[in-house]
């Protein structure tokens, strides 16, 4: 998918709500000018969470950061020297994306039954809706919205929908430490000259007693990791009295990254679940969008220092 071009100042905010150029609000802007708004944070390396043309929390917490960086007043919301900044382009912000016959390939069984996981080779996606969802880095949901009569449930090889313009280059400049807010649910990539180059929505443990604090380093990243069962952890799955090895696939428990810690136990990784992120808990680990997970891996290496916080850095 094509990179957008940048449009900028009054001409840029008349084309995301067709007003006067002034401060908007996400809801007085048309849904290419939200769909815009977050592939620009994308771009800049600042995850706004899910691309869904409904920017919340996740979106001003990244717009807020770019502001912060970029010495402009820090607001959370897309004004007009923010959007002319970020590059933001609603006339190129969606794409035509034209289904082929290797996407179904993409596609299999996705049990819920613990067992029959383990006997599958591979845990991919249940549907095409789903594998497009996740390749353009948005919700079902927005899919829905941009291809009104389109029936998702029954895409096949040879149809063509709207869907969001994900650049298929998005940077990932190598970062010398990792800091996880467990307040904000963010991991922050900091270059070795002390700059912000990467923002990442996270889950954090449900039960802050297996919040993690100090210091930790990357001990290992894999790709296309398998995931070990282990009923213990799992006190609501009944009748499984031993581990189970889950294969790989991006409906693995731990998607399709992994990245070990030196502390035992602990773990950043993507998710089968993407539109969960930062709204339930895990375990202990950190999970993020399984897109997030492939472009933290490409940022880090093994060694890479990682600190925990609870204090939030957006003064609310």
């Amino acid at each position: 998918m094509r990179r957008a071009a940048a449009v900028t100042g009054a001409s840029l905010l008349l084309a995301l709500a067709h007003l006067p150029a002034a401060a908007l609000g996400a809801e007085e802007m048309t849904l290419r000018g939200r769909i815009a708004w977050q592939l620009a944070l994308e771009r800049v390396g600042l995850s706004p969470g899910l691309i869904d043309g409904r920017p919340g929390r996740k979106t001003e917490l990244a717009t807020w950061e770019f502001q912060r960086v970029r010495g402009l007043p820090r607001t959370g919301t897309l004004d007009e020297a923010t959007a002319q900044a970020l590059g933001v382009d609603p006339a190129n912000a969606v794409a035509t994306y034209a289904i082929a016959p290797d996407d179904a390939k993409g596609v299999g069984p996705a049990p819920t039954d613990w067992l029959e996981r383990s006997r599958l080779e591979r845990l991919a996606y249940p549907s095409l809706a789903e594998l497009l969802a996740e390749r353009c880095h948005c919700s079902q949901r927005l899919l829905a919205e941009l291809n009104p009569g389109l029936d998702l449930a029954a895409l096949k090889p040879g149809d063509r929908l709207l869907v969001p313009a994900v650049p298929d280059d998005l940077p990932a400049p190598r970062c010398a430490r990792l800091e996880v807010n467990l307040a904000e649910k963010v991991i922050r990539a900091i270059s070795a000259d002390r700059k912000l180059v990467g923002l990442f929505h996270c889950s954090v443990a449900a039960d802050k007693a297996n919040l993690p604090s100090g210091d930790a380093t990357v001990t290992v990243i894999v790709e296309d990791p398998n995931y070990t069962f282990d009923p213990k952890m799992w006190p609501d799955v009944q009748g499984i009295d031993k581990r189970l090895i889950i294969p790989p696939g991006p409906r693995n428990p731990v998607g399709v990254r992994w990245i070990g810690l030196s502390l035992p136990g602990y773990g950043i990784h993507g998710t089968p679940w993407p539109e969960l992120i930062g709204k339930t808990g895990s375990h202990g680990c950190f999970r993020l969008t399984n897109w997030d997970a492939v472009r933290l891996t490409r940022m880090i290496r093994v060694g890479t220092p990682v600190s925990f916080s609870t204090t939030p850095t957006r003064a609310e």
